[in-house]
């Protein structure tokens, strides 16, 4: 099934043109002649994109973009507006409530397939990013990571995992948690960046869980430097008294006490250096396995799967 596009113009010319031609690009293409038809039409059935001209009947196209902006449903809805060369102003107002881009009336059609793909491939890109950290999220880490497993060329996935976050969270709150999320993947980022990587690249699985892939001969050198930085780094989230303790202590919901160690990062590693890797699915598994084998020990370990 193809990306929904909705249409929004008073005139039926304009809609039909561009609703035959979007078709034959294989778009599915809704439309409305009048405002207040295109919002409720939008906020119904939310589409991929919205095609929406300034000048039109029952709601002009400015009220309806600011309308789109404040709805859940269609807040995040990619938005280029149609307008007349003559009014700029109505440019820089639609694009100061949110729209993504414009097309000034006559347009091209090729300009106008242009700008909807840029637009759509922006939005694909804006949504797998992780709002915490602004790495790369699970689409992008399996294009990616089936990227490189075609290319036949050497690569060691990492699979990073943070150990007693939760306690850390229960403890001192969420806020503080996010700000060992962001730690975590500022470590990750130097770490590869030290290595000058041809092709960096990391990632966040979600939560306390991140990926890298790093040039397996240099693998150990960015697992170690990771620990090195994690450790060090880690401990200005914390109270002096517990860094001088050496733990925290949590209570549960039957008022008991726990202690847990400080947080530290276990790193699981599987390259195709020594044995092909055959899928992602493959990969993922065997660096998660990998990581489980970290966590068991004390502290921040890496472990590296050398299975032939």
């Amino acid at each position: 099934m193809g990306q929904r596009i909705f249409v929004a113009d008073d005139d039926p010319d304009i809609v039909h043109f561009v609703r035959v031609n979007l078709e034959l690009d294989g778009y599915e293409v809704d439309s409305a002649h009048d405002g207040k038809q295109a919002l409720a039409a939008i906020t119904a059935n939310p589409p991929d994109l919205v095609i929406l001209d300034i000048m039109m009947p029952g709601m002009d196209g400015l009220s309806v973009l600011r309308r789109m902006r404040t709805h859940p449903a269609t807040a995040n809805i990619s938005v280029i507006i149609l307008t007349a060369k003559a009014l700029p102003q109505d440019r820089v107002e639609g694009l100061q409530l949110g729209a993504d881009d414009y097309v000034t009336k006559p347009f091209e059609f090729d300009e106008l397939v242009a700008r909807i793909q840029t637009v759509l491939a922006r939005a694909q890109a804006n949504r797998d990013l992780s709002p915490l950290t602004g790495l790369p999220g699970n689409f992008r880490i399996s294009q990616e990571l089936e990227r490189r497993i075609d290319s036949g060329k050497p690569f060691a996935l990492v699979h990073a995992d943070l150990d007693n976050f939760k306690a850390f969270n229960d403890h001192y709150g969420f806020m503080r948690g996010d700000g060992v999320i962001k730690f975590s993947a500022h470590v990750l980022l130097e770490a590869q960046a030290a290595l000058e990587e041809a092709e960096p690249f990391i990632g966040h699985i979600g939560g306390d869980d991140f990926i890298a892939l790093v040039d397996p001969e240099r693998v150990e050198d960015f697992c170690k430097t990771v620990i090195r930085t994690f450790d060090e780094g880690v401990l200005d989230f914390y109270d002096t008294a517990d860094v001088l303790r050496g733990y925290i202590e949590v209570v549960d919901r039957r008022g008991e006490r726990h202690a847990f160690p400080l947080t530290s990062i276990s790193l699981g590693v599987v390259t195709n250096q020594h044995r092909p890797i055959q899928n992602q699915w493959e990969a993922s598994a065997i660096a998660s396995e990998m990581k489980e084998h970290a966590k068991r020990q004390a502290g921040s370990v890496y472990e590296i799967d050398r299975r032939t």
